[in-house]
């Protein structure tokens, strides 16, 4: 991964001194490239139905995975989805090659991502303690939420496991970020071997991940989830924190922004247009839009716990979770310094004018 100087010289060796991945104009409209992953609700903007103001998007719908990895690494696009925990990693490290906007195109409750032995000694989150324990990455959003949790909800000590970090299904993932550990956390990577591989046989009591197992995938009744009743532990854990889980956020490159501003707020009101379409959909009466049944009693339910908007974005909304994020991220260091909310995002998505 290139450090903040190397980054800066490449964006000024394009052809004639200009940064070859400079946004352009088309008319009276900017043209940006926009990376994300399918989700109904910013489906319209990435189908050209919502139409952010001056702006012109070319969208390019590709997995999590391939998006976080790519943007980490190369900045391809001007605005991409992005992990949170990456972003916060490389923002307490000094890097403001991007700007992140309140934008959070996935949140999940993780009590449900921690997988374990059938006929394993894991029953419940103490019998962790002692264990070995795989994750993808430590800097993995959901990983860190999970820990947080385990330390936070059910008191388990972080530094009473050992941790081994590999690829899910498939060999060779690394962290993406540098990692800054409290000194008792023991943490080692195998880059030789699969996760879902050594839960299978043994060498694993227990994985948070969350992209599951392939053997859970597969159905393989070796492998269950520790909570089989996750989404009461995860209600419980709503109703005493606040907080629901942020996995995703939306980050600008930094020299967009720097040489148009106005783009955070034009492509923030674009996001809240889809997710308001999307959200009319789900609660649509007379036809099905999605194909699940009794999706609207789905719906109703989650307003009376989540109010009206039953996936807020902006900062107001969100800051039970973000403060419990930052502070989760800070304490296993993928954060190097304690961050504050009101750094994370574009200031000019963070406020609203009022008539």
């Amino acid at each position: 991964m290139m450090n903040k100087v190397e980054r800066a010289e490449t964006l000024e060796t394009g052809p004639g001194g200009r940064s070859p991945w400079a946004p352009t104009f088309n008319g009276q409209r900017l043209n940006l490239t926009l990376a994300m992953s399918d989700y109904d609700h910013v489906r319209d903007l990435m189908d050209g139905e919502v139409r952010p103001e001056g702006l012109s998007l070319l969208p390019l719908k590709l997995p999590v995975e391939e998006i976080f990895f790519r943007t980490i690494k190369f900045r391809e696009w001007e605005v991409s989805e992005m992990s949170l925990a990456k972003y916060v990693s490389l923002l307490s490290q000094g890097d403001l090659s991007l700007t992140a906007i309140p934008v959070f195109p996935s949140r999940l409750f993780r009590h449900s991502s921690i997988y374990v032995r059938a006929d394993g000694p894991v029953r419940e989150p103490a019998d962790l303690a002692g264990r070995r324990v795989g994750l993808p990455e430590w800097a993995q959003t959901a990983a860190i939420y999970s820990r947080g949790f385990l330390a936070h909800q059910f008191g388990l000590r972080l530094d009473s496991i050992e941790w081994i970090q590999a690829g899910v299904n498939e060999p060779g993932r690394m962290e993406k970020v540098a990692l800054k550990l409290p000194p008792n956390i023991r943490l080692t990577p195998r880059p030789d071997r699969t996760l879902d591989e050594m839960l299978l046989s043994g060498d694993l009591d227990a994985v948070l991940t969350a992209h599951p197992p392939k053997a859970f995938k597969d159905g393989n009744p070796a492998i269950r989830r520790l909570f089989s009743d996750h989404r009461e532990v995860e209600q419980s854990y709503h109703s005493t924190t606040g907080v629901f889980p942020i996995m995703h956020t939306v980050a600008i490159r930094r020299d967009v922004l720097d040489r148009f501003p106005w783009v955070a707020m034009s492509l923030f009101k674009g996001f809240q247009e889809a997710k308001k379409r999307s959200l009319n959909r789900l609660a649509e009466m007379t036809a099905s839009r999605f194909p699940l049944p009794w999706i609207q009693s789905a719906a109703s339910e989650a307003s009376s716990r989540f109010g009206s908007d039953i996936w807020p974005y902006g900062l107001d909304a969100n800051r039970p979770t973000l403060d419990a994020f930052l502070a989760y991220a800070f304490e296993q260091g993928v954060c190097h310094r304690r961050l504050t909310v009101g750094e994370l995002f574009a200031p000019e998505t963070t406020v609203a004018f009022r008539i």
